[in-house]
């Protein structure tokens, strides 16, 4: 399967390298390592999570972020990339 980030997913990507890095130097680039590490196993286990507010969702494995994306055809296409700190309105109102 091929897999497209969408410009709103790199948004959410870059503002959580940015914060990262504030905490730590060298931190935001490890954020940025351990997201595509769960992105990329999209490739395998596209479709396979559960769904939330019509879209699927893998959560990370080092940091507390939620990458939401959809199946089109042959690709899974990454819409946003979420902290999973925040209040769940929040989170269903940046998916609409």
């Amino acid at each position: 399967m091929k897999i497209r980030i969408l410009s709103s997913g790199v948004a959410d990507l870059e503002r959580g390298r940015d914060f990262y890095e504030e905490q730590g130097e060298g931190l935001g680039q490890y954020f940025m390592d351990s997201l595509f590490s769960d992105i990329d196993s999209l490739a395998l286990y596209g479709g396979t999570h559960s769904t939330h507010w019509g879209y699927y969702r893998l959560l990370s494995k080092r940091f507390p972020y939620a990458v939401y994306y959809r199946m089109n055809q042959d690709v899974v296409e990454v819409w946003r990339v979420l902290g999973c700190r925040q209040h769940p309105g929040k989170i269903k109102k940046a998916l609409k």
